[in-house]
């Protein structure tokens, strides 16, 4: 899958028309339409997102791109069976 810059621009709604930005009927202006309440969990993943490592993503993406990228197969399995392992362990407690 390629992923690329995104090159089209919405375009503005017919006139006379309010387009998806339009106000819902019987919303007063100002008035909140709902309430929006983040989990425990939302909250790690905002967090997660702190670690983001930008230049790792493109070092790994440039090796892909000129083939360099070399996949250790054994690492990986090794680490799917420990995770497999720890997720076995904490079901019989």
């Amino acid at each position: 899958m390629k992923i690329g810059p995104i090159d089209t621009k919405p375009t503005a709604p017919a006139a006379g028309g309010t387009g998806r930005k339009g106000r819902c009927e019987g919303a007063a202006a100002g008035e909140p339409s709902a309430k929006v309440e983040l989990s425990s969990n939302a909250l790690g993943v905002e967090a997660a997102a702190a670690d983001f490592n930008d230049a790792k993503v493109q070092r790994i993406a440039q090796a892909m791109r000129d083939g360099s990228y070399k996949i250790d197969a054994e690492a990986i399995a090794d680490k799917l069976i420990a995770n497999a392992a720890e997720l076995l362990g904490k079901g019989t407690n």
